[in-house]
This record gives structure tokens, sequence and C-alpha cells, in this order.
């Protein structure tokens, strides 16, 4: 159900990732405005989570990372139930991207939220979101199509998958003239798979270089 098409220069799929959807968070991602000279802000979430997900304290450490950006890891200097603060150091790149772009017939918001979650933890960078006449119009009045609920969504996955690169959601209203005028462009010379709408397993095996520890 995650493809309608699939294109890529390679078939390669990053180590296999468990997605909760009760929003587990294995790395904490940072937007840029919330860092200023090495030392980050949290609040919201991110907050909430640090304090009765993962109950650190004044002095722990854990993994954070930059959106767009790289990872290291984070000490707590100071945490109260509105905010916490954190010295932070960068020091490694986000694992590599997936080679490989997802075009697909938007779906009910409640699939669509789950796969741009996976999407992101999968380290695919380019989604197509497309209309077909099995898409009912009002999905494309749904508030997740807005471009903060699509980030949102994003991020709950990276934050799962340890990576900071945030993937393009690309939104194609008309069916024709995307499949007319930017699909073939988006192809070019990759091998092309279409995936089967009722039934469809693909398993590639990860390449060497998408291999890191856990």
């Amino acid at each position: 159900e995650i493809a309608s098409c699939l294109v890529g220069s390679e078939m390669c799929i990053r180590d296999s990732v468990y997605i909760d959807y009760n929003y587990g968070m294995n790395l904490l991602l940072l937007q840029s405005e919330t860092i200023q000279n090495n030392v980050a802000t949290i609040v919201g979430r991110q907050l909430e989570h640090i304090i009765q997900v993962q109950r650190l304290t004044k002095g722990d450490t854990l993994r954070v990372g930059e959106i767009n950006g790289d990872i290291g890891l984070g000490t707590i200097t100071c945490l109260n139930n509105t905010s916490a603060t954190l010295e932070i150091a960068l020091t490694a790149q986000a694992p590599s991207p997936i080679p490989l772009t997802i075009v697909l017939a938007l779906p009910r918001p409640k699939m669509l939220r789950r796969i741009l979650q996976t999407i992101a933890a999968m380290g695919i960078k380019q989604l197509h979101l497309v209309n077909s006449n099995r898409v009912e119009k009002s999905f494309w009045q749904s508030p997740l199509l807005t471009s903060e609920a699509i980030n949102d969504e994003l991020i709950l996955g990276l934050e799962q998958s340890r990576d900071t690169l945030l993937p393009s959601v690309h939104l194609h209203k008309l069916f024709k003239p995307f499949v007319e005028d930017e699909l073939p462009s988006i192809v070019g010379n990759s091998p092309a798979i279409v995936a089967h709408p009722m039934s469809c397993l693909l398993y590639t095996s990860p390449s060497p270089r998408d291999k890191r520890q856990s």
C-alpha cells in the first residue's frame, strides 16, 4: 500500500526500521531556530517525551540532531515543566539517503500519516502524491496536507531512524499532466517498478553503505 510506482537508480532499503506510531523517539530532532551557540531549548511534545518517557534529569545525555544537519549528543543543563535546555555537540553526518522515489495515489488521511512517517524512517527523500479516479476529493481538503502538518509527520519518522534529512513531498492534483509532463523526467534512465494495487511485497537487501550501528 505504500507504493503505486517506485523509481530509483538502484534498489536498496535501509536497515529494518520498527515504526512506533505512539511516537517513540530515538533521536531528538531540533529546528535550527531553537539552537543558539550550541545551546538548544526544548518545549512541547519533545519536552514531554524527555520527562515522561525517557525520564531524564539534569546532567543526562541523549542523542540529538539538527533538521537537515548533523547528529550528536545533548546534555541537559536545565529542566523544568515548561522547557529544557541542552548543550549540544553535533559531530556525525546523517545516514545516506535511499536512492528511491515513490509516486503514490493520495491515500486517506489516516493512512497518509503512517506513510509519511514510514518513508522518512526508511530514508526515502522524494514522495509524489498524485490524484487518481479512486482518490476521493475530500482527501485533498485534509489539513494533513499543509506543509507544517506534513513536516510534523516526517519529523516523527526521522526521529525513529536517527536521521535528520527531511524528505520532499510533492502534491499533484492533476493526474494526466503529471504523468505526461513530469513523470518522464523523474524516471529518467532509472528503472521504474509499478506495484500491484491489491498485493505487492517489495524486498531488497540494504546496500553496505547504508549499514550503520544501532
